[in-house]
């Protein structure tokens, strides 16, 4: 590594949480795909740093908290 902190920053799905809101979706349809019924088919994805507020919106945008932020 280049010792720079806060890198690294990914994303999970708890599956079991997800209800099918689609809320992630809405916040931005690629960075959060669903199926057709509306739920989350996030898998653990890294998050770039040009990406990161909109991550976070859409991790907050959920009412089950089924997304996690892993810093």
């Amino acid at each position: 590594g280049d010792g720079v902190g806060g890198l690294g920053m990914k994303v999970r799905l708890e599956p079991d949480r997800c209800v099918g809101h689609a809320q992630c979706f809405a916040v931005d349809d690629v960075l959060f795909p669903v199926d057709d019924a509306g739920y989350s088919e996030v898998t653990v994805f890294e998050v770039t740093p040009e990406n990161e507020d909109r991550v976070r919106r859409g991790v907050s945008a959920c009412p089950e908290h089924a997304l996690v932020i892993e810093d």
